[in-house]
């Protein structure tokens, strides 16, 4: 905003310093000049506009990767901390099956007793079963006393309960056993089906990890991009910045002459001795310049030729004069070299080339013309400013 301030105080310092009241003497910079400097500022104004926009943009990027940075950061966390329950669980699945395999083991271990124990029992009393009338008189006669009678009997007696009773501690046995394997299973598979969710939970999370880094890379080229239309700008305003000050150089070097020019000698329009041609040139000269024009508009465009032409600070020729480099747009255009080719000069363009040509000024002195612009004094005529 400072450096656009700065530049319209310039332009409006050197209008208004330098433009004349009618017939004041003075002469100025060439419209063609005033309007490539003030095209150069717009544009550069226009290249301001686009590199703050640009680095706005590339705020808005930063914001929304360091925004998805921090989320990718949360979620890696929180992958880790899945990563690790998982490893956790499955060291408990792992620990579990080896307890359901010692509890397998020990359940085998119960069974193989059970069933010797119970083969066991079962030969003894398949043994007391088939014997027992032998035994009987084995332990009748082989007693010494009745009382010792008894306690064989005893004996025998307490030899098949503690069987019975070993038999049902085994099976109380193989029933805590068997329940405590149900149990471990179930335990298992409430870790597997624990497991598979938190599964279901990583790929999840691993999706949107991959998902955000994809994002994040994406916001980084976007950034790089924008850093670099940045710089493009940035060299681009320097360059603007260096024709905007090579113009302003021209444009006050231009101020210069013509303030030389409205000081120096001016020829009478009878020292002036025309070439063959110049009327050609200068009608079609005016054809481009006020071609829709009034009359006096076209009068004027071509008194503001020979004014020049009787400068001492200007070629001594029309052909000088209209030739003379970055004066009369036309000619940097290539209009006026088809006017020529095609002869477009209408009849009015001659007469007032004709006009011009004898001396004859509805301008005074001025050897500049313009389109109006803000603060420009001069003479209007038509849609031209004269100065």
């Amino acid at each position: 905003m400072g450096k656009r301030i700065m530049a319209a105080t310039l332009a409006a310092a050197l209008l208004i310093g330098v433009f004349p009241e009618k017939n004041a003497g003075k002469v100025y910079a060439t419209e063609a000049t005033r309007k490539k400097l003030k095209e150069a500022e717009n544009a550069k104004e226009q290249t301001e506009a686009e590199l703050g926009q640009t680095k706005e943009e590339l705020q808005n990027l930063n914001e929304e990767k360091d925004a998805l940075q921090g989320q990718l950061n949360s979620l890696n966390s929180q992958l880790k901390k899945v990563s690790e329950k998982l490893e956790e669980l499955e060291r408990l699945i792992v620990e579990k099956e080896a307890e359901i395999e010692t509890t397998k083991a020990e359940l085998a271990d119960a069974k193989a007793t059970e069933e010797w124990q119970y083969e066991c029992m079962k030969k003894r009393i398949q043994f007391i079963y088939e014997t027992q009338d032998y035994i009987m008189l084995e332990m009748i006669f082989s007693s010494a006393n009745f009382s010792d009678l008894i306690n064989r009997s005893d004996y025998i007696e307490q030899l098949s309960e503690y069987d019975r009773k070993k038999l049902e501690e085994y099976q109380r046995t193989k029933e805590m056993i068997a329940l405590a394997e149900e149990k471990l299973e179930e335990e298992k598979k409430e870790l597997d089906d624990y497991k598979a969710e938190v599964e279901v939970e990583k790929s999840s999370v691993s999706g949107l990890v991959s998902q955000t880094s994809t994002n994040v890379a994406g916001k980084k080229n976007e950034i790089a991009q924008a850093e670099s239309e940045a710089y493009a700008y940035e060299q681009q305003i320097k360059e603007q910045e260096e024709n905007i000050k090579e113009l302003q150089e021209k444009l006050a070097e231009e101020i210069r002459l013509s303030q030389l020019a409205a000081q120096s000698s001016w020829r009478d329009i009878s020292e002036v001795s025309f070439a063959e041609g110049d009327r050609y040139l200068l009608a079609n000269l005016i054809y481009c310049e006020a071609g829709g024009e009034s009359y006096a508009g076209q009068v004027a465009v071509g008194a503001v030729v020979i004014n020049r032409v009787l400068s001492a600070v200007y070629p001594d020729s029309v052909v000088g004069v209209i030739y003379q480099g970055g004066q009369f747009s036309p000619v940097a255009s290539g209009r006026l070299a088809a006017a020529l080719a095609g002869g477009s000069a209408t009849a009015s363009c001659y007469q007032a080339a004709d006009e011009a040509m004898k001396g004859n000024t509805n301008v005074g002195n001025c050897v500049y013309f313009r389109t109006p612009i803000e603060g420009l004094n001069g003479i209007r005529i038509g849609g031209h400013v004269f100065y």
